[in-house]
């Protein structure tokens, strides 16, 4: 009698289980949900558990946000090391149980890892002798979690953005970047995570360790994702590309950030002054003309810098090292920025115009200077009699009659000079140049201003007026020599 009553529960309970696993089968985005809460579970027991859904979200957060580093954590390596020798065991088991009712052949051995999966579940050795790279993985469970990523039905999407993801557990990590919530927390400096895994990578650089380095050139870096950019370098590969003028990028946010161009976008203001930028890093730049930071500094003089790369082109005067060269006269250059001031000599380039008179300037800074003779600015003045010029330089060439300096020696006679300018002059003595020809007898003279004045003697131009009589000269010193009329000064 109890061996009857037992017979049907045994019955309808394999029934029951047959119904599931067909359920399993007939649905592609079916998720196993007593695995899920196993791997939840692990991840909240286990400190060393690294989330291998953690791809996604960092990607989307890198996309968000261009300042964010890349936490590309090696997808597979995570997924192994999450694995637990139990799970896979049941779940080859299941394997087994799943190819006994389809194709009605023996049952599969689960304690035997070496059965091959269904080739239907994954990309085919075809496909991926194609790509080159035939991905391999230490567990079967492993192998299968990587295929459900690839081929799985995204059944599950975002309220708010409405991206799709294949499991429950990715679309709720996912959500964490809308709600804001950060539960992770680093122990040593407090900083919040939305991510596990962004928290990990996060607590190296308190460590300092560096556990991915390139094959090349031994370079070490705290995260995967930032070995595979730095490995483009090797490579000459830039996989982004902007869909409107071609230009090719290493990193995707490189790409977002050029993006901004052309569309104008501008997302990122400074709270003070209210300057809107494309690029956070260029935000933040700036923000330190207003705190005063300057975090860089020269290891030989001390003097500090606001940006790395500002500091990087100040070693150079130390090193004397100028790895610029023009590629038409073969000048070299310490700064890339002086280099290509210097083409538009050869070029004839001239970008920046006055919008008042037009007159058109190659250097944005001689702009700037030429404007304000429009508007009669001077904004540097000098702390000893409160002469004010249009130029910086101009006040600086002043105040060495202050201080009496002549910096300017010339090599050969030793004659010393307050400005360069005065020096390269005086040189032509020794040397004969005579670099300023008139263009209507040929005259040749070693000064620009000398040349000005002969000038004047084919044009007729007197443009110095005696404020008393009226009486016109070619030059200066004519006319001062003549007022000395009107005042009676005699000095020799």
């Amino acid at each position: 009698m109890a061996a009857t009553k037992t017979e049907p529960e045994h019955e309808n309970s394999d029934n029951y289980y047959k119904t599931e696993i067909k359920e399993e089968n007939q649905d592609p985005g079916f998720v196993y949900q007593d695995h899920y809460k196993h791997e939840i579970k692990e991840e909240t027991q286990n400190p060393d558990f690294i989330d291998y859904d953690h791809y996604d979200i960092v990607m989307k957060e890198e996309n968000e946000d261009p300042g964010f580093i890349d936490q590309d954590h090696n997808k597979g390596a995570s997924k192994e090391e999450d694995q637990d020798p139990d799970s896979a065991e049941l779940d080859e088991y299941k394997s087994g149980i799943k190819d006994q009712e389809h194709t009605d052949q023996d049952f599969i051995d689960p304690d035997h890892p070496t059965n091959e999966p269904d080739s239907s579940s994954g990309p085919s050795d075809q496909q991926k002798r194609r790509k080159g790279v035939i991905k391999t993985f230490t567990t079967l469970q492993s192998l299968k979690i990587n295929q459900h990523d690839h081929t799985a039905k995204k059944m599950y999407s975002c309220d708010q953005c409405g991206k799709t993801f294949s499991q429950l557990g990715s679309l709720k990590r996912h959500q964490l970047i809308h709600s804001g919530q950060k539960p992770y927390w680093c122990d040593q400096c407090g900083k919040g995570f939305s991510q596990l895994g962004s928290l990990k990578s996060h607590q190296r650089i308190h460590s300092g360790q560096k556990p991915y380095s390139c094959d090349q050139c031994g370079k070490a870096f705290s995260q995967s994702g930032s070995l595979k950019s730095h490995q483009r370098i090797h490579s000459g590969q830039k996989p982004y590309s902007c869909d409107q003028c071609g230009k090719a990028f290493l990193q995707s946010g490189s790409l977002k950030s050029h993006q901004r161009i052309h569309s104008g976008q501008t997302p990122y203001s400074c709270d003070q002054c209210g300057k809107a930028f494309a690029v956070l890093v260029n935000l933040k730049t700036h923000q330190r003309i207003h705190s005063g930071q300057k975090p860089y500094s020269c290891d030989q003089c001390g003097k500090a810098f606001s940006q790395s790369g500002s500091l990087k082109s100040h070693q150079r005067i130390h090193s004397g090292q100028k790895p610029y060269s023009c590629d038409q006269c073969a000048k070299a250059f310490s700064h890339l920025g002086h280099m290509k001031t210097h083409q538009r000599i050869h070029s004839g380039e001239k970008p920046y115009s006055c919008d008042q008179c037009g007159k058109a300037f190659t250097v944005l800074g001689s702009l700037r200077n030429h404007k304000r003779i429009h508007s009669g600015q001077k904004p540097y003045s000098c702390d000893q009699c409160g002469k004010a010029f249009c130029h910086l330089g101009s006040l600086k060439t002043h105040q060495l009659i202050h201080s009496g300096e002549k910096p300017c020696s010339c090599d050969q006679c030793g004659k010393a000079f307050s400005h360069l300018r005065h020096l390269k002059t005086h040189q032509r003595i020794h040397s004969g140049q005579k670099p300023f020809c008139c263009n209507q007898c040929g005259k040749a003279f070693t000064e620009l201003g000398s040349l000005k004045k002969h000038q004047r003697v084919h044009s007729g131009e007197k443009p110095y007026w005696c404020d008393q009589c009226g009486k016109a000269f070619s030059q200066l010193g004519t006319r001062k020599t003549h007022q000395r009329i009107h005042s009676g000064e005699k000095l020799y």
